[in-house]
C-alpha cells in the first residue's frame, strides 16, 4: 500500500528520461516578434513543424509528428468552437492553453499506463501592437510558460537557456532583423544540441559550446549551410498588416530568400 506512491513517482521519473531522449535530435523551434508581427521558424525535412490555428493564433512544434497533428487538431477543434459560442475575442491563446491542450498533455503524462504526448508547443498570439504579442511554450508534461517579445523550443532548457541568451542580443524591428536573428538563434540550439549529444549530454560541454557559438556568426552561417543540404527552413508569420480576420501566412521561397542573411542566400532553400 505505502509502495504505491512511491512506484507512481519512479514510473513519472522514468517516463521523464524517456521523453527527453525522444527530444534529442528534434529541431529547435523560434518564434520572434517584430514590427510587422510575429516570425515562426524552424528546419525541417519534409513534415511541417509550423501551422495556423486561429485568426491571430499560430503554433510551432517539436516531437513525434503523429501526436503533434493530434493536438492540433484538438486546438483547432477548441478554437473554432469557441468563436462560434462566443466570438472571435474570445479564442486567446491563454484560454486555449489553460482550459484546453495543457490539462490534455499533462492527464497523458501522469497516466503512467498510457502513452504520453511527445510533443513541445510553442503558441503565438498577434496582438495590435508588438509589445502585447503573446507566447505560450507548453512542455510534454503540460507545464507552460507565458513569455513576451520572443520564445523558443529546444531539446532541454539549458539548451533553451543559451538560445534565449542570443537572440536577447539580437535586434528584431524589420522581418529581415527577425528572420536573421532567429535563423542564427535557431543555428546555436542546433549546434549544443548536437554537441550535447556527442559528448554524452554534458551540460558543462554544452555551455561552453553555446557561448563560443554566440559570438561567431561565421561557424552558425557554416553550420546553416550544411543543414541546408537535407532539411528546409520554414518560416511563417502572423502578419498585423495583412487585410482580413486571418494574419497567418507561409513566407515563399522568393520572400524568404529576400529576407535572408547575404550568407545564406546563394544556398538552396
Amino acid at each position: 500500500m505505502y509502495e504505491e506512491p512511491y512506484r507512481w513517482v519512479e514510473a513519472v521519473g522514468n517516463r521523464r528520461h524517456y521523453l527527453d531522449d525522444q527530444f534529442k535530435t528534434g529541431a529547435p523551434v523560434v518564434g520572434v516578434t517584430y514590427e510587422g508581427g510575429i516570425l515562426l521558424m524552424t528546419m525541417s525535412k519534409g513534415t511541417s513543424k509550423l501551422y495556423e490555428i486561429y485568426d491571430r493564433l499560430a503554433l510551432g512544434g517539436m516531437g513525434h509528428p503523429a501526436d503533434l497533428e493530434k493536438l492540433r487538431f484538438n486546438l483547432l477543434e477548441m478554437a473554432h468552437v469557441e468563436g462560434f459560442n462566443r466570438s472571435a475575442s474570445d479564442v486567446t491563446g491563454g484560454r486555449l492553453v489553460k482550459y484546453g491542450i495543457a490539462p490534455v498533455i499533462k492527464q497523458a503524462f501522469e497516466e503512467v499506463f498510457k502513452a504520453p504526448f511527445i510533443v513541445k508547443i510553442l503558441l503565438v498570439e498577434l496582438s495590435q501592437t508588438s509589445r502585447k504579442d503573446g507566447f505560450l511554450t507548453i512542455n510534454y508534461d503540460g507545464t507552460f510558460e507565458e513569455k513576451s517579445e520572443y520564445a523558443v523550443l529546444a531539446a532541454t532548457s539549458v539548451v533553451e537557456q543559451k538560445m534565449v541568451e542570443y537572440l536577447r542580443q539580437q535586434d528584431h524591428v524589420s522581418l529581415e532583423d527577425a528572420v536573421g536573428g532567429a535563423i542564427r538563434t535557431w543555428a546555436v540550439g542546433d549546434r549544443v544540441q548536437r554537441r550535447a549529444l556527442e559528448d554524452g549530454e554534458g551540460q558543462n560541454e554544452a555551455k561552453a559550446d553555446s557561448d563560443q557559438q554566440g559570438t561567431d556568426s561565421e561557424a552558425l552561417y557554416a553550420h546553416l549551410r550544411r543543414c541546408l543540404d537535407e532539411k528546409t527552413i520554414e518560416c511563417a508569420v502572423l502578419d498585423r498588416h495583412v487585410p482580413g480576420s486571418s494574419k497567418y501566412r507561409v513566407l515563399t521561397a522568393d520572400e524568404l530568400s529576400a529576407v535572408l542573411p547575404k550568407d545564406l542566400r546563394p544556398t538552396r532553400l
